[in-house]
C-alpha cells in the first residue's frame, strides 16, 4: 500500500477498491459485536469461509466480520446482502445450508427468520423489521455492515472524505463554526456545546495542545460507545483527527475502560491502518497538520469517566476530580488546553462536515439535535443499540423499537442517564427525549442507558441498587459523597430490611439536597437523582416500607411471607423435597405449612408447586 499524500490519492483509492470489489455478489454480513462474539459468531465467520472456499466460490462471496449489529436480543445475526435477508440466533450447523439456500440460490429459510411478536408473521428483510424500520440511523449506520478491522472498507464508504474536506478547503475557525451551527452537544451526559468548547479550547493559551476521547462508558446497562469504537473505529477517528485540526492538537488520547478488550483492541488497529495510510500522524494527506493518537485503558474505576479524574488517571495519578472553576479547554491534562469528547460525540462529527451543519440542525429538537444511541435494556423484549431522533417519545422507543414488555406485563418505569440519572414513570410515557425534557422529568440523558422496568420491579430495590452502585464507586475525596451517598444507601437498606421509621424519608430528602448542593464533581452532584425520581413519582412505596413494613413489588425479601393455601395443597411434598432449607414442613397427602423463621425466600417452592398452592402475602 503506498502511503496517501494528497486529497487526490484518497478520491483515487475509493475507486480502486470500489473497482476491486465489483465482482463480488453477495456479502454476508456476521455480528461480531461483544454481545454477538459471546454467542459464538466468530465461529461462523470461520465457518462461512470454509464452505465458501470449500466450493471454490469465496472470491464471489465476501464475509464480513461486522461490528454490533444493535439488535443484541437477535443474536447472532447473519444478513445476506444486495437483498438483506436477516437471520436470527443462526448456529454454526447451519451455514452450509445458508450458503447453498440463501447464498448461491435466492431461497430464504423459515425458521431463521424474526418472527413479528404482535402479528406472528415471519420478516424476511432486516429494514422491514420494527426494530430497525422506526430507527433513524445516522451514527450507527454502518457499525453493523462495515468490515470492521479493513480500512480501505471504510474508505470504500465514503470514510475520511470530511478529513479531506476539512483539510482542503476549510479553516479551523470553520470547521468550528460548522460544528457550532449543527448545535451538536457533548453526547457523554453533559450536553454541553460541543462548537463552543473547541473554540474556547482553540483560543486557549498555550502551544500544546490535546483532544482526547471519552470511552470510559462505567454506567450499568450502557454499552453505546463500545459498540461504536468495537465496530467503526475509523469513524471516532477521523472525528477526533478533525477535531484535532480545529482545536490545534499535535496529540490526541482515546481512554477506555478495562473491561472493553476488543474496543481496545480494534481502536489500536484503526490506528495503525491511518499511520500506514498517511492519515494519521506526520503530514496527514500531505498537508503540514499533523496528529499522533495513543489508547490508554482507564483501570475499571466508575469516576474516571468525569472529565478531570479522567486526565488525573491519564497523567498517572489517582482517578479524583478537581473543582470545575478551572476549564479543562484551558488547564487540562498536565495542565495544557484539552478538548474532551465522548465517542459518539466524535462519531457525529464527519456527518457533519460532509453534510453541512444546518442538515444536523434540522434533525431533532429546538435545543437537542440530531440524534442519540440509546442502550435499551432491562424488562423489555428487544434489548439491543437504538439511535433515534432527539424528541422521540419513549412510547415509540418502549413499544414499537423495543417490543414492549415480556411476559405480558406492564411497563412502570424506565431508568436514563444511569446510576447519576433518575427513573421515569409509566405517566410519562409519552415524554418526548432531549437533554431538557429528561431533566424537567428528575432525570438526564446521561450517555444514554435506558433500564426499563416492569410492573413487579420495587423501585425502592431500585434506588437501594443504584446507590450502592455509587458508594462502591465513590473516589471519597469528597465528603458529601464519600459519607453523604453511604449514608443515603444505610437509608434505603433499611426501608427494605424492614427497619425504618418515618424519620428515616425526612433525613433521606435532606440528604439528598444536600449531596446536590455540596459535592465536588458532576457525579456526586447528580449521585441523588435515583433516589429523588423515585420519591417523586413513586413515593406511596416507600410510605409502604416505611409505614405498613410491606413492600408492594413483592420483591423485599424481610418484607414478604411465603404461604400455603390450604385450598390448594394437594400433600404431594413436591416443595418439601426442593426447600433448600427444610423450610417446609408436612406429611404425605396432607396440607404443608412454612416455617417462616426458616424460610429464606428464595422462591424454588413457587416453581415447583403445579398447582398453585403457594404465594407471597
Amino acid at each position: 500500500m503506498k502511503r496517501l499524500t494528497s486529497i487526490q490519492d484518497l478520491d483515487a483509492l475509493r475507486q480502486q477498491i470500489l473497482e476491486k470489489r465489483k465482482h463480488i455478489r453477495k456479502r454476508i454480513r456476521v455480528c461480531n459485536g461483544t454481545g454477538c462474539h459471546s454467542q459464538g459468531s466468530h465461529k461462523l465467520v470461520d465457518a462461512f469461509e470454509k464452505v465458501l472456499s470449500e466450493r471454490n466460490v469465496a472470491r464471489e462471496y465476501m464475509v464480513v466480520p461486522t461490528g454490533c449489529n444493535g439488535f443484541c436480543a437477535a443474536g447472532p445475526i447473519v444478513v445476506i446482502e444486495p437483498e438483506e435477508v436477516f437471520y436470527q440466533r443462526v448456529k454454526p450447523e447451519r451455514v452450509a445450508e445458508i450458503v447453498e439456500r440463501s447464498v448461491l440460490g435466492d431461497e430464504v429459510i423459515e425458521d431463521l427468520l424474526y418472527v413479528d411478536p404482535t402479528t406472528g408473521n415471519r420478516i424476511v428483510h432486516e429494514y422491514e423489521i420494527p426494530f430497525f424500520a422506526k430507527q433513524q440511523r445516522l451514527v450507527f449506520r454502518d457499525t453493523g455492515s462495515n468490515y470492521v478491522r479493513d480500512i480501505e472498507d471504510y474508505i470504500s464508504r465514503g470514510g475520511y472524505s470530511a478529513l479531506a474536506k476539512v483539510l482542503s478547503s476549510m479553516t479551523p475557525e470553520q470547521v468550528i463554526e460548522e460544528v457550532k451551527i449543527s448545535g451538536l452537544r457533548g453526547r457523554g451526559g453533559g450536553g454541553f456545546p460541543t462548537g463552543v468548547k473547541w473554540e474556547s479550547c482553540r483560543r486557549a493559551h498555550g502551544d500544546i495542545k490535546y483532544v482526547m476521547c471519552n470511552a470510559d462508558e462505567g454506567d450499568p446497562g450502557a454499552y453505546m460507545d463500545r459498540s461504536l469504537l468495537e465496530g467503526n473505529p475509523h469513524q471516532v477517528l477521523e472525528g477526533m483527527i478533525i477535531g484535532g485540526y480545529a482545536i490545534g492538537a499535535k496529540e490526541g488520547y482515546v481512554y477506555v475502560r478495562f473491561e472493553y478488550p476488543m474496543a481496545v483492541e480494534n481502536a489500536l488497529w484503526a490506528i495503525e491502518q491511518a499511520k500506514e495510510y498517511g492519515l494519521l500522524g506526520d503530514g496527514i494527506l500531505g498537508t503540514d497538520f499533523s496528529l499522533d493518537i495513543h489508547v490508554n485503558r482507564g483501570a475499571g474505576a466508575f469516576i474516571c469517566g468525569e472529565s478531570t479524574a479522567l486526565m488525573a488517571s491519564l497523567e498517572g495519578k489517582i482517578g479524583e476530580p478537581r473543582g470545575k472553576h478551572i476549564h479543562t479547554v484551558e488547564k487540562g491534562l498536565w495542565n495544557r488546553p484539552s478538548n474532551l469528547n465522548n465517542v459518539e460525540t466524535w462519531a457525529n462529527v464527519p456527518l457533519i462536515i460532509n453534510n453541512g451543519g444546518a442538515w444536523f440542525a434540522s434533525i431533532g429538537t429546538e435545543r437537542s439535535k440530531g440524534t442519540k444511541i440509546f442502550s435499551l435494556v432491562g424488562k423489555i423484549n428487544n434489548t439491543g443499540l437504538v439511535e433515534v431522533a432527539m424528541g422521540t417519545p419513549l412510547r415509540t422507543i418502549i413499544e414499537d423499537i423495543g417490543g414492549g414488555i415480556p411476559g405480558g406485563r406492564k411497563f412502570k418505569a424506565v431508568q436514563t442517564g444511569g446510576p447519576s440519572g433518575g427513573c421515569v414513570p409509566e405517566r410519562l410515557i409519552d415524554l418526548p427525549v432531549d437533554f431538557e425534557k429528561l431533566k424537567e422529568a428528575g432525570s438526564m440523558m446521561g450517555s444514554g442507558g435506558m433500564i426499563v422496568m416492569d410492573e413487579v420491579t420495587c423501585m425502592v430495590d431500585v434506588a437501594r441498587y443504584f446507590l450502592n452502585f455509587l458508594v462502591e464507586e465513590s473516589c471519597g475525596k469528597c465528603i458529601p459523597c464519600r459519607v453523604g451517598v453511604k449514608r443515603m444507601h444505610e437509608l434505603v437498606v433499611d426501608m427494605c430490611e424492614g427497619r425504618a421509621t418515618p424519620e428515616h424519608l425526612t433525613k433521606l430528602e435532606e440528604l439528598c439536597h444536600a449531596i446536590q448542593e455540596t459535592a465536588l464533581c458532576g457525579l456526586g452532584k447528580s449521585a441523588p437523582n435515583p433516589v429523588l425520581s423515585t420519591l417523586r413519582y413513586f413515593r406511596e412505596e416507600y410510605e409502604a416500607h416505611v409505614y405498613d413494613k410491606k413492600c408492594p413489588a413483592k420483591i423485599c425479601k424481610p418484607l414478604i411471607q411465603y404461604m400455603i393455601d390450604t385450598d390448594k395443597c394437594t400433600g404431594c411434598g413436591a416443595c418439601r423435597r426442593r426447600c433448600p432449607e427444610n423450610a417446609i414442613i408436612g406429611v404425605i397427602k396432607e396440607c404443608h405449612v412454612i416455617d417462616e423463621e426458616v424460610c429464606v425466600r428464595c422462591g424454588v417452592c413457587i416453581e415447583t408447586c403445579k398447582f398453585k398452592a403457594i404465594y407471597i402475602e
